[in-house]
């Protein structure tokens, strides 16, 4: 059979899988427990957290759509990041982005002070700090490209083969861009995850995660400590996610066409300081995005006058984007790293990462964009007064 486009994966994802009924939608399994042929006779799935249906419906789904062997489906996004921990001993060591999601920040810090491994966090796009860090050996590299939330890039083919030359597995956040506009493990890394809260759901009503490795071998270790913890993701929150992929390519493509007229309006506007977007030819790492994506994505921060006072106005006249924690629904989301998103981040670390108290991050939904527009160009005016 000749291999398929991405947009095709995500939509037939399930379809025609039921050899039961023929039903084309495949089918949620709640049974939290499945019977054995006889003694010691196992069928495919016999306990739900080891394995269901569903889920491994799921996680097939975005495997194929990352181009990985094992897909392992997590009850969060931040379960995801847990289970790549699971691969470190207290000797080794784990290098993070300076920048990286406040969530995954505080889980390496915190659980690097309780001594479960050792945590060296380095600004990627500095050759010498990274050199330096590779240096010590570490047993895992953690990318996160575009980088949240103030979107600098990541060469992931070149840092990969640094990586790789001092033994060093390499794990890829890729939630801002999904599968559709990035595929890691084709330029080299090991492992990729995802938040599926984002936007491979895209509807805001469920918590998830997903991890794809390249190798069968590592995959099925991964997946033997999602058991063994039990943060396997559950077979009605995998059943949403699903459905909400099939609907993945047609959404990514508005958010794009969206996220493009906001770009352009926010950076000519008389109340913006600093627009970060990749799209922008500009923008530090807009060859390397176009080099490794195929989009530019809907994420985007600025900085605006005024500082805080000014930030705090704008959220309270904004009527269309809502003030709320996470990203990659079909609506318009607009948050405060430094008191939100990154409130994990000592106040040291967030300065150093380069995100200030005036720094505003927005998810561009796909409602119409005159509205888009209008809505932010009110909010902006009634800023600066």
């Amino acid at each position: 059979m000749t291999s398929k486009k991405s947009a095709t994966l995500a939509v037939r994802a399930g379809i025609n899988s039921d050899k039961h009924h023929g039903a084309v939608i495949p089918a949620m399994h709640l049974s939290t427990t499945y019977a054995l042929k006889g003694f010691n006779e196992k069928r495919q799935f016999d306990y739900s957290r080891t394995g269901n249906p569903t889920r491994a419906t799921f996680g097939q789904a975005i495997a194929d759509l990352e181009q990985g062997a094992v897909g392992i489906v997590t009850s969060t996004g931040m379960s995801a990041v847990h289970l790549i921990c699971q691969l470190l001993n207290t000797k080794d060591s784990i290098v993070i982005p300076h920048d990286c999601y406040g969530g995954s920040y505080r889980l390496f810090t915190h659980l690097a002070k309780r001594g479960q491994f050792k945590v060296i966090v380095v600004d990627q796009n500095n050759e010498k700090a990274l050199a330096d860090a590779l240096s010590t050996k570490p047993k895992i590299v953690l990318l996160e490209s575009p980088s949240n939330p103030l979107l600098r890039l990541v060469d992931i083919e070149k840092v990969t083969k640094q990586c790789h030359t001092v033994g060093a597995l390499v794990a890829v956040d890729n939630t801002f861009l999904s599968p559709l506009l990035q595929q890691p493990l084709l330029l080299g890394a090991d492992i990729v995850f995802h938040s599926t809260t984002k936007y491979i759901n895209g509807h805001s009503d469920v918590v998830g995660g997903v991890l794809v490795t390249k190798d069968k071998t590592l995959g099925e270790e991964l997946a033997w400590w999602a058991n063994c913890i039990g943060i396997t993701g559950s077979p009605f929150d995998s059943y949403l996610a699903l459905r909400g992929l099939k609907t993945l390519p047609v959404r990514m493509k508005q958010h794009q066409i969206n996220a493009d007229h906001v770009a352009d309006y926010l950076k000519s506007h008389d109340a913006i300081e600093a627009v970060y977007f990749p799209g922008f030819t500009d923008h530090p790492g807009h060859e390397v995005a176009k080099r490794q994506q195929s989009g530019f994505g809907a994420m985007m921060s600025f900085e605006i006058k005024g500082g805080v006072e000014a930030v705090k106005i704008l959220f309270r006249k904004l009527e269309l984007f809502t003030l709320a924690q996470s990203l990659g629904g079909v609506e318009s989301l607009i948050s405060h790293p430094s008191t939100m998103t990154h409130a994990g981040m000592e106040i040291e670390a967030q300065i150093a990462a380069g995100i200030s108290q005036s720094l505003v991050r927005i998810s561009v939904g796909i409602e119409d964009i005159d509205d888009i527009i209008r809505d932010l160009g009110q909010a902006l005016s009634a800023s600066q007064l």
